[in-house]
């Protein structure tokens, strides 16, 4: 299990400190100058078609005004680029989510089933590897973006102050209590707006959320189950919350959760289980999202193995990375990634 936002482990670091005012200094200049990748990316980039402008959006550390339709979009959030592409504009930055195979080419986070065809050839700068202290603002600042996009995203204000000098950005919902807890379509519509499409963003999640009732509705028997999605890392069982993206998508495909996940994790989005509270993922219905390894080694633990949900097998294995990449397109839960999730998780329980 890879160390990254999107499995297991402790969100990436708080940005303070990350970087001094001189060498946000140099980021800024450089950014004014000529910048061979910042116009090989600006080729694949098309501007934005047009929307409603100027608008202005609140968020969780105050309000941007974003005057016109942004034609250099960066992505600071972790899968804020999939929201971005739902709308057919390609970011010229982005967060390396899922750390490329050594070799291989192009980026894997350009290559899910669910983005392919959207990023086409357009090849966009990594401004931040999943497990960095933060982004890289030099980076940022050399691709002249005319709107940074940092909502599922952990930034603290003095992050978000740095990135504000290089141009319009919008944090996180204004509601949102804890970093990663929003609800996916609350997410959805924030960044639509900051795009000018935010109509267009309520019709997309509103399709969504029809697949989903759509789901409930030809399985009410989810209704009487009550589940919990997993992963094994560093040997441990990590449970994820109702709040995270994977226990939002399960309740709204009509399964009860486990809830008191929550009480333990202390507002984060997962927490390793002692083996003393096992009992929490003793349920009718287990998720183990995990590559092939992984659950390999879950399944020698004794404690899982004698859970009553694997004994009957009544878990559901997806794949994160690997072969159809079921954990990844749960894990992003975004515009682009949910209707494959939806699929493939009723596939699961069949």
């Amino acid at each position: 299990m890879l160390l990254h936002r999107t499995t297991l482990v402790t969100p990436w670091r708080r940005l303070a400190a990350t970087l001094s005012a001189a060498a946000l200094g140099v980021g800024l200049l450089a950014g004014c100058g000529s910048d061979d990748s910042a116009d090989k990316t600006s080729d694949d980039a098309p501007a934005a078609a047009s929307g409603a402008f100027p608008v202005t959006v609140e968020h969780a550390f105050g309000s941007t005004e974003v005057t016109k339709a942004p034609k250099r979009v960066v992505s600071v959030g972790y899968t804020d680029d999939q929201a971005i592409l739902a709308f057919g504009i390609k970011p010229v930055g982005m967060v390396d989510q899922y750390p490329n195979p050594a070799g291989k080419s192009p980026d894997i986070n350009t290559q899910w089933p669910w983005v392919k065809d959207k990023w086409g050839d357009a090849r966009p700068e990594v401004i931040m590897k999943n497990g960095d202290s933060g982004p890289n603002y030099e980076k940022i600042a050399a691709l002249r973006p005319d709107l940074i996009i940092a909502v599922y995203s952990e930034i603290d204000q003095a992050a978000y102050d740095k990135l504000s000098k290089i141009a319009p950005t919008v944090g996180r919902t204004k509601a949102e209590k804890e970093p990663f807890s929003a609800p996916w379509q609350d997410n959805a519509v924030h960044i639509a707006k900051a795009l000018g499409k935010e109509d267009e963003g309520t019709e997309l999640v509103q399709g969504i959320q029809e697949k989903l009732d759509a789901t409930k509705k030809a399985y009410p028997e989810f209704a009487d189950q009550t589940a919990v999605v997993i992963s094994w890392y560093e040997n441990a069982i990590y449970p994820f919350t109702s709040t995270d993206v994977r226990g939002q998508l399960v309740t709204g495909s009509g399964f009860k959760y486990q809830t008191k996940i929550d009480d333990i994790a202390g507002g984060d989005f997962s927490t390793e289980l002692s083996p003393e509270r096992v009992d929490l993922i003793d349920v009718d219905r287990i998720f183990v999202v995990n590559d092939k390894a992984d659950t390999e080694a879950l399944n020698k633990s004794e404690l899982f193995a004698n859970l009553p949900a694997v004994k009957e097998k009544k878990v559901s294995y997806l794949l994160d990375s690997e072969g159809p990449a079921i954990g990844a397109a749960m894990s992003q839960g975004t515009l682009l990634s949910l209707p494959y999730a939806i699929d493939e998780l009723v596939k699961s329980v069949k």
